[in-house]
């Protein structure tokens, strides 16, 4: 039996880890799709050189989340730190790059983070929360993506070169690395663990609906916008909105400890299906469109987290293990959605896509059968 450190000063490191989540999601993985025009014309990139950058990243994150279990397992205090790291590293690369070569280095390193994190995070919490707050603690740091979201959406209407805000944003996560080092708590690792678990294959095609239907909105929700007349500062808005409203994703630990976890995943799921749809009305003004990040920010995130807690019950000694499970099959969602919901656009139309794939996420409601929702 491993003895654990159990701390109730449970805010403490749900703050820092959401913190550290923001460096490696907000700024070290999603702010590189809005300055892809800004980075296409220092390095000359064409469609295919702006895909295949994206693709490290997302290499990059798939190694990070391979990795993950074994190095949680040993120190998740150190998997948290290593993310921190690596997305520093990742930012600095980046921001010195002299050629193209050298920021596809950096973006790989920088996705790696990303993948390291969460696992980490929700093991750090596991070992060393107590129960009664356990929950409220990883849906709390789940968070943390929707606050760097917030945090660099308007990073790029600043009038700097791209260089300069990147080095910013390496600046920054060397203080996010140094903060999570001095406060995040020790604590000992556990046995690293093989063998099926029942119940995975549920969390996994659950996460693979949260990709699916998430993808288009991340892909082509500004593009939408700009068809129906919005103004490049009124869709930055919006984007800034989905990161700010995901903050209330936080509150999904407290409802699934209330109303259980398949009836607020249910509820959360109806939600996330509205919001999607907005976007397919005629024309949605700019009300609605604020409406519907606000919706589409904050149930993405409560889904995320919930299935962070989905995770921690099939795994309540090795969470990072079915973290990583859970979040490879979002990953893999979004990477099969993306280009399907493109040829669906050139056929049929944005708004099409969106009214399409509002009904596919309204298919979790086959969570209602014992055998495919959760625990």
């Amino acid at each position: 039996m491993v003895t654990r450190t159990r701390t109730d000063s449970w805010w403490s490191t749900a703050a820092v880890g959401a913190v550290v989540i923001a460096l490696c999601y907000g700024f070290a993985r999603y702010a590189y799709g809005p300055f892809v025009p800004r980075f296409s014309e220092t390095f000359g990139l064409t469609t295919v050189g702006v895909g295949v950058l994206g693709g490290l990243s997302t290499a990059g994150y798939g190694l990070g989340l391979v990795l993950a279990p074994r190095t949680s397992a040993r120190s998740a205090r150190g998997t948290v730190l290593l993310a921190a790291a690596s997305a520093t590293a990742g930012l600095a690369l980046m921001a010195a790059a002299p050629h193209v070569a050298v920021f596809g280095a950096g973006i790989t390193v920088a996705g790696a983070g990303a993948g390291l994190v969460s696992p980490g995070v929700a093991q750090l919490i596991g070992e060393t929360v107590g129960t009664g707050s356990r929950d409220r603690a990883q849906t709390w740091a789940n968070t943390g993506t929707g606050l760097g979201l917030a945090a660099s959406a308007f990073t790029p209407l600043l009038a700097l070169g791209w260089p300069v805000i990147w080095a910013a944003f390496a600046a920054l996560g060397a203080a996010v690395t140094l903060l999570a080092w001095r406060t995040l708590p020790r604590s000992p690792g556990v046995p690293a663990a093989s063998g099926p678990v029942h119940g995975m294959v549920p969390l996994v095609a659950d996460s693979v609906l949260i990709g699916v239907t998430s993808a288009p909105y991340w892909t082509f929700s500004t593009s939408r916008l700009g068809e129906i007349g919005l103004s490049p500062v009124a869709a930055t808005w919006c984007w800034a909105t989905i990161g700010v409203a995901g903050l209330l994703g936080g509150l999904a630990g407290r409802a699934a400890g209330r109303a259980g976890l398949r009836t607020v995943n249910l509820a959360t799921w109806t939600l996330a299906a509205a919001g999607i749809a907005l976007l397919a009305l005629p024309n949605p003004g700019v009300p609605t469109a604020l409406l519907s990040s606000a919706l589409f920010g904050s149930t993405y995130m409560a889904l995320t987290g919930l299935c962070i807690l989905w995770a921690t019950r099939l795994f309540p000694d090795r969470p990072a293990r079915g973290i990583t499970w859970s979040f490879a099959g979002l990953g893999v969602g979004q990477t099969v959605a993306s280009p399907l919901a493109g040829a669906a656009a050139a056929g049929l139309g944005s708004a099409a896509v969106f009214g399409l794939t509002a009904l596919v996420a309204l298919t979790a409601w086959t969570q209602l059968h014992p055998r495919l929702g959760p625990p």
